[in-house]
């Protein structure tokens, strides 16, 4: 797992649990530490691994640089210098076609950088504010979403040269309403945090109005769930995560010093995970493992599993007569901490 501070230090831990106790503290890879003369100089805002091998990975900051890693020898392979501070990036999860970063500054303008030639090649124009949060579509190689300052999201096909696809529009454009100020915004307030669905269909958003809404990705259309006051007071970017690979899907907010766990479909409050003792920055969910990471200001970065479901006596009935069921309980338990800021 990739780490990366306030104190611009980025981490690498091995998550294997060698000891096979309940509770355990997983060990530091290696680090590219505050001695290293190619530490970020301020706070690492984002990190990333090259999606397709853990060779290479990316890191950008506050320092204004976007920096490509090569795993093996901890050094940069590329360094992209931006003239504002760097909020956020993300390669494709999916792309075969193409290996552009998209990147979100201070500036309204989204860069897309290319990874094969170490430039930046397209900007995407249409914000009015800075761009806390963009996120590639885990469906389609070339579909872009951006969040911004100015309270838009927008989705952009990077192939076309006309602007986006479209902008979000909370009142799915029904004039009465909306204010002629409020129109094609998603939120009534800075737009901080992006995050799809495993199959891409659906959009979740933050923003510093305290909401939450869930959008479907082919229409732009506000599925209208309702997740009651979701508490942002996020000045930079909201790391949020969904689950994959669950029969129903989880959205795992960070909210003060606590994780809201919520059903993204019915917008049930599902529970709050607490063991931080400050607040939490991000949240990352790992498909494989079934399990939560989250990051916080406590300098903790903790794990969550989900707890097994005793069985019913039905399924007991069943598993009897050779069946067998595995059920997860969205209730979550601390398992580890480490000692370095996420």
């Amino acid at each position: 797992m990739l780490s990366g501070g306030a104190d611009g230090v980025v981490v690498i831990y091995d998550l294997e649990n060698h000891s096979r106790k309940p509770h355990y503290t997983c060990k530091a890879v290696c680090t590219v530490g505050r001695s290293s003369r190619h530490v970020h100089k301020f706070s690492v805002e984002t990190v990333q691994w090259y999606p397709h091998d853990t060779g290479m990975f990316i890191s950008s900051s506050f320092d204004k640089t976007m920096k490509v890693w090569d795993t093996e020898t901890l050094k940069p392979a590329e360094i992209f210098q931006f003239v504002e501070n760097v909020y956020c990036h993300q390669m494709s999860p999916i792309a075969r076609k193409h290996s552009l970063i998209a990147v979100g500054t201070k500036n309204p303008k989204v860069q897309l950088c290319d990874l094969k030639s170490g430039s930046c090649i397209q900007v995407l124009q249409g914000h009015r504010g800075e761009v806390l949060s963009v996120k590639w579509s885990p469906r389609y190689e070339y579909i872009l979403a951006t969040a911004s300052t100015d309270s838009s999201v927008r989705l952009w096909d990077v192939r076309r040269a006309s602007g986006s696809l479209f902008t979000l529009d909370q009142f799915n454009g029904d004039p009465s309403k909306s204010s002629s100020e409020a129109a094609n915004t998603a939120h009534n307030g800075r737009v901080n945090g992006l995050c799809f669905t495993g199959d891409g269909l659906f959009l979740l958003t933050t923003g510093t109005d305290d909401r939450m809404r869930l959008w479907e990705t082919a229409t732009g259309k506000n599925t209208l769930v309702n997740y009651g006051k979701v508490v942002n007071e996020s000045r930079k970017g909201l790391k949020f995560a969904v689950s994959q690979g669950c029969s129903l899907e989880f959205a795992f907010v960070p909210c003060g010093s606590s994780v809201a766990v919520y059903a993204v479909h019915s917008g049930e409050l599902v529970t709050m995970l607490k063991g931080h003792y400050s607040n939490v920055d991000c949240c990352e969910f790992h498909p494989d493992y079934q399990e939560l990471y989250s990051g916080g200001k406590d300098s903790n970065i903790l794990a969550w599993i989900p707890t097994p479901r005793p069985p019913d006596i039905e399924e007991e009935q069943d598993s009897k007569k050779g069946g067998s069921q595995v059920a997860l309980n969205p209730a979550f338990e601390d398992a580890w901490s480490s000692s370095d800021e996420d």
